[in-house]
């Protein structure tokens, strides 16, 4: 497949710090990568940020086009972009991924609209496959099918880009696993010179105001999930409880955040985090397909509600039936007693 070319990610960094989700693409794309018996090379773009790709060797990248200047700290969209396009007319790779983050989704769209190339947001797997274009009576070969959902994600997509590489896309934190690193592996740096001019460089940050997230789902060992069967805000002090004597954080449903009970920092699902704990209870949720596929891999699951039918109970390892304004309290209770 030597008409192909290699699998991109662009590294999102703070402070030399590698975002977790393009550790997440690193690891996607090595499989990606691999299927089509290309390389997967990594763009990362900062200013004394070196020292970042042993790291991202050790998750399977083969080079790193590193472009560090102090134009480049901190994050502002044009720059980047004009060092992403100069390396795409140069080196024309097949597939790019971002990670669905702020600096991500404002990256990429100029980053496609310059090139005029594809972008799907948002994407929740990806795959390589044949496409068979009945219409234009065509057959693509060896093209990334990029599965997001749709419709306020009552229905899942799969989005084949047709157009002149790079085929692009953003992928939502957590849905990837991330390998686990071989500080073994080695690769291949390519320094690579930053040209900018005045109007590229015209946007200055005066002043950065950060607010760190109050909940961390993606690295929770348990998680207490509170639905719209929970009843009412109030109600969800309960989940809180549970949570705090387990030891655990808070998460919950679509419906949940939309009724306004709790924060979008705590949805769980395809529309929000992906998660992997030890223990997942989910209370008072009725397990939509949506939510399912954000926690479906967790290694415990116990569900309760007040429906037999519930979807829930076909992923759950073990199902209480009942009123979750009496079983919780009986939980914590017990846990207590045995603590």
């Amino acid at each position: 497949m030597s008409n192909i070319g290699n699998v991109w990610v662009f590294v999102e960094q703070e402070g030399g710090k590698i975002a977790d989700v393009s550790l997440e693409l690193v690891s996607k794309g090595a499989e990606l990568a691999a299927r089509l018996n290309v390389k997967l090379e990594a763009v990362l773009l900062g200013n004394n940020v070196a020292h970042c790709a042993d790291t991202l060797f050790s998750y399977g990248c083969q080079t790193v086009f590193l472009a560090e200047d102090p134009r480049l700290e901190p994050f502002t969209v044009l720059p980047y972009a004009k060092v992403i396009m100069d390396l795409i007319k140069e080196h024309r790779p097949n597939i790019l991924l971002f990670g669905a983050t702020m600096k991500g989704r404002e990256l990429a769209p100029r980053v496609a609209s310059e090139k005029l190339a594809g972008l799907t947001a948002d994407c929740t797997d990806l795959q390589i496959d044949d496409f068979e274009d009945k219409l234009n009576k065509k057959v693509y070969t060896d093209k990334l099918m990029q599965i997001r959902p749709a419709f306020g994600g009552n229905i899942i997509a799969t989005i084949v880009n047709t157009w002149d590489d790079p085929q692009m896309v953003t992928v939502r934190e957590g849905v990837m696993k991330m390998d686990t690193p071989d500080p073994s592996r080695k690769g291949e740096i390519v320094k690579v010179d930053v040209a900018l001019s005045a109007q590229e460089t015209i946007v200055k940050v005066i002043e950065r105001v950060r607010q760190e997230k109050t909940v961390n789902l993606k690295g929770a060992q348990i998680i207490v999930a509170g639905g719209y069967g929970v009843g009412s805000k109030a109600n969800f002090k309960l989940i809180h409880d549970l949570a705090a004597t387990l030891g655990g954080e808070v998460g919950a449903s679509r419906a949940a955040v939309d009724a306004g009970w709790i924060d979008h920092d705590h949805q769980i699902g395809q529309t929000g985090v992906t998660v992997r704990p030890k223990l997942y209870i989910a209370c008072g949720i009725s397990g939509s397909v949506q939510h399912r596929a954000g926690m479906t891999d967790s290694k415990k699951i116990i569900a309760i509600n007040t429906d037999p039918d519930a979807p829930i109970f076909s992923v759950a390892h073990y199902g209480i039936i009942g009123d979750l304004n009496s079983v919780i309290p009986m939980m914590i209770k017990a846990y207590k007693a045995k603590a």
